[in-house]
């Protein structure tokens, strides 16, 4: 389980962010969780379903994680990892279905990013501007909003972060074998791990209520940690007012 995580590039002038966060493992068999509605239903049945998860074997444990956690309305995603010796951070706002909003930081440029059914909207710092379309360019678009579709070949890769299906099924696709690692506490909550020896992450899945992902932790020179927390919580997507449509930017218009 090896976090890898979105690079920039420059390319006659357009924003071409390229995306891979594979950061998990992806299950190959599913798994029926008495407990996917995360609701309170009495001691015994909270003690029954943490020795139920953690007596289930790591692929279906990683199973129940992404089956819960496909089936939420919304959650918070942050951290930082290294990939390839580069910093990158997030810290994200998902709402299933309709889109998210945040803070990407790639290679130290930092990125607000907002997609709302189907539109993509970028407000980079002035040095993610000057990176992606020369020193001239980044004066013009200072402090404004741009905005795509989130198919457009420039931002699909960036949209993507904001999708929490898709970042979902990314984080938990498949690296290489599972092993357990054992029952600890994250951020108060009871969790069990799942480590894949192959990349040398770990997955920590809540051991109550639904089986939600809580964190993937990778130890070394290429690691980092991505929390997931606030599942279900309310989220709050506004459109950015005067917006510049970069295919009319980029044709001139």
């Amino acid at each position: 389980m090896r976090p890898e995580g979105p690079s920039v590039q420059q390319r006659d002038g357009d924003v071409r962010p390229g995306c891979d966060v594979r950061v998990g493992v992806r299950p190959t068999q599913p798994i029926a969780t008495g407990a996917a509605s995360g609701s309170f239903r009495g001691t015994s049945t909270a003690a029954s379903t943490a020795a139920s998860r953690q007596a289930s074997t790591p692929t279906q444990i990683v199973a129940a994680a992404k089956a819960a956690a496909t089936g939420a309305a919304t959650v918070h995603v942050s951290g930082s990892i290294v990939d390839e010796g580069k910093p990158i951070a997030l810290d994200m706002e998902l709402e299933s279905k309709k889109g998210g909003k945040g803070t990407i930081t790639l290679e130290g440029l930092s990125v607000k990013l907002i997609q709302i059914n189907g539109t993509v909207y970028i407000n980079g710092s002035d040095a993610f501007y000057r990176h992606v379309a020369g020193s001239a360019a980044a004066q013009l678009l200072r402090g404004k909003w741009l905005k795509a579709p989130s198919s457009d070949a420039n931002f699909s890769s960036l949209a993507s972060l904001t999708d929490l299906g898709k970042l979902i099924g990314s984080t938990l696709a498949a690296h290489g074998a599972l092993s357990s690692a054992g029952t600890t506490t994250v951020d108060g909550q009871k969790a069990v791990g799942v480590t894949d020896k192959a990349k040398g992450g770990t997955l920590y899945v809540a051991t109550t209520g639904a089986a939600y992902p809580l964190e993937i932790v990778k130890t070394g020179s290429g690691g980092g940690k991505i929390v997931f927390d606030r599942w279900n919580k309310s989220v709050t997507l506004t459109a950015p007012a005067d917006a510049i449509n970069i295919n009319q930017l980029q044709s001139g218009h």
